[in-house]
């Protein structure tokens, strides 16, 4: 700017606001409009501040990125309603949703964050609030970048369950960390202990997870008591056959089954005891067994009983075999060769 529209723009400053007695004329206006857009580059320049642009937009043109940590299939109106209800409330939604752009005739935005938020404008502008837009704030960002602002935004939200949290962290291991887990500790400033737990959640079997009533149930916290009766292999098989057995009851209208994850868990830990004791009961005994002990009950892999054991002493053992018991004979027979193996080796 030179002097002279310095002097001009002095002047005008002057005429809105007086100068204050003893001192010269400001020049406030001048600096706010010029020397201000300078200062603000400059402070873009150096970090200091962020300008992230936000935009209202139609939710129809934004697609939810393929690695989001949300299963956005499982939405519905019953997950979404506390922000449906907080969306109408305010008549707008609040906090935006972080997006970037995409080069796709089809959409202009791909959601890094705020799944959820899309789902319900998407939602109310089909029931009767077509005025309400999607709010969103644009980012330029790498897909590690993104795990990691997707993970930070959502880790202390209760919306998001811990099976939706560990599995995204299951793939972005390899995505994005070459397996470490140390790396990928380090990146999410957490410890390896905390991130194994995550990892050991996303890893449990398919047929386990489905069997619960809700799957978004199990939690971080039930791997102390899942992870050790899936090691052993006998146990294994034992426990994913209780699983079946236990989601088809419950497909089937079967009452008495677990209701809740908890209860899933305790059925399931007793299930793999039984083998345990099984597995015990079918070794020589170290000491003469009395007449009458508990018996043990051999089951299927879909949990049909194939026969019962009754040790009776150092010399035999009685066995009754459930023929009726809903197992097959190779089966019970594959019973029959384990307990000898066991019990009266080979050689």
């Amino acid at each position: 700017m030179n002097s002279r529209n310095k002097s001009f723009m002095a002047d005008l400053v002057s005429a809105v606001e007086p100068a204050a007695e003893g001192q010269g004329r400001p020049s406030r206006l001048g600096v706010g409009v010029l020397g201000g857009r300078n200062n603000r580059l400059a402070e873009l320049a150096s970090g200091s501040v962020v300008n992230n642009p936000q935009e209202l937009v139609d939710p129809a043109r934004c697609r939810i990125w393929d690695r989001h940590n949300r299963d956005y299939a499982a939405l519905n109106e019953e997950r979404c309603n506390d922000l449906i209800e907080s969306i109408v409330a305010q008549g707008k939604q609040e906090v935006p949703a972080i997006v970037r752009r995409v080069q796709d005739p089809d959409y202009d935005y791909e959601v890094i964050c705020g799944a959820r938020r899309h789902w319900a404008v998407s939602w109310l502008r089909q029931h009767n609030h077509p005025e309400i837009r999607y709010l969103v704030e644009i980012r330029d960002l790498t897909d590690e970048q993104a795990f990691r602002i997707s993970d930070l935004e959502n880790r202390a939200r209760a919306d998001l369950s811990d099976l939706e949290r560990a599995r995204d962290y299951l793939k972005a291991l390899d995505l994005y960390y070459a397996g470490s887990q140390k790396q990928m500790a380090k990146r999410l400033n957490q410890s390896e202990a905390w991130l194994s737990r995550y990892l050991d959640l996303a890893r449990l079997p398919q047929d386990l997870v489905e069997s619960f009533p809700d799957p978004f149930d199990l939690k971080i916290s039930h791997i102390g008591s899942l992870k050790p009766i899936l090691k052993a292999d006998d146990m294994r098989a034992t426990v994913l056959g209780e699983a079946r057995r236990i989601r088809e009851a419950r497909l089937a209208g079967e009452r008495g089954i677990p209701a809740n994850a908890p209860e899933m868990i305790r059925a399931l830990v007793a299930a793999a005891g039984m083998t345990a004791n099984m597995r015990e009961k079918a070794r020589l005994p170290k000491a003469p067994k009395r007449t009458g002990s508990d018996a043990v009950i051999v089951h299927s892999a879909a949990g049909a009983p194939l026969l019962r054991v009754d040790a009776k002493d150092r010399r035999g053992v009685t066995l009754t075999l459930f023929h009726k018991g809903g197992g097959s004979r190779a089966e019970a027979e594959g019973a029959l060769r384990d307990l000898l193996d066991n019990h009266w080796p080979a050689g």
